[in-house]
């Protein structure tokens, strides 16, 4: 399988590159079940880009300068994922947070969690930290264009939500200035209802020098849990 895909410029993460967990959604599409990519480089926007399935079913995303990123079936799914908080803390939580001035945010016209973007152009899931645990949370109410014909949230954007509140976990609750995506392994437990408030909260688990590892989690207003995932990110050099 081979096809070409351009990654509008709307779904940028920083200015000039794809929306990570976005373009990650992509290569996941085109993989059975669970899946696990890897970005090697920011993906480029506005440009025709190669998608290509492998015969042992792995994916990869090209241009004329070479790979950009892969996608293979996800490992065993992580046992441990968090109670989430209530919707009201949770939406409280995202009020709150110093990633709501542009001041403070790395990256505030993201797609995902750009405060920068206006409702119903971007998601503005924008986490903060939920007192006295080690979680980021807000509320996200996912809008109509996102969804298929079923009314559900498409899985590029499942995997565009889950993205950012793990590296904005790392951000928050460790002090770090920015994170840049390197691999997201999702798992999409149940159908994300477009029009529907959804509780995202996001944790920060290790981290290996410039590397830290994280999840993210979406839930129902009722606490079930319909998707999650875990994370790398890399921290830019000091």
């Amino acid at each position: 399988m081979s096809e070409h895909v351009v990654i509008d410029p709307r779904f940028n993460g920083p200015a000039t590159s794809g929306h990570g967990g976005y373009v990650a959604g992509l290569l996941a599409r085109a993989v059975d079940g669970p899946a696990e990519v890897t970005l090697r480089r920011p993906p480029p926007l506005g440009v025709p880009l190669r998608l290509a399935r492998a015969e042992d079913g792995s994916v990869a995303l090209t241009d004329d300068s070479g790979l950009i990123g892969e996608a293979r079936a996800a490992g065993a799914e992580p046992v441990a994922v968090p109670e989430p908080p209530e919707l009201e803390l949770a939406a409280k939580c995202g009020e709150a947070s110093p990633l709501r001035s542009a001041a403070r945010h790395p990256f505030p016209t993201c797609f995902a969690c750009g405060c920068g973007r206006e409702p119903g152009d971007g998601l503005r899931i924008i986490p903060g930290p939920v007192p006295g645990t080690d979680l980021v949370a807000d509320v996200w109410t996912p809008a109509p264009d996102l969804a298929g014909a079923d009314g559900a949230v498409t899985p590029e954007f499942v995997w565009a939500a889950l993205d950012c509140p793990s590296g904005l976990a790392a951000m928050l609750l460790d002090g770090l200035p920015s994170m840049l995506l390197g691999r997201m392994s999702s798992w999409l437990l149940a159908p994300v209802p477009a029009g529907e408030p959804v509780v995202c909260a996001g944790w920060l688990s290790g981290h290996e020098g410039r590397k830290y590892f994280g999840g993210s989690a979406l839930y129902s207003a009722d606490g079930t849990l319909l998707a999650h995932s875990s994370a790398l990110w890399i921290a830019p050099r000091t």
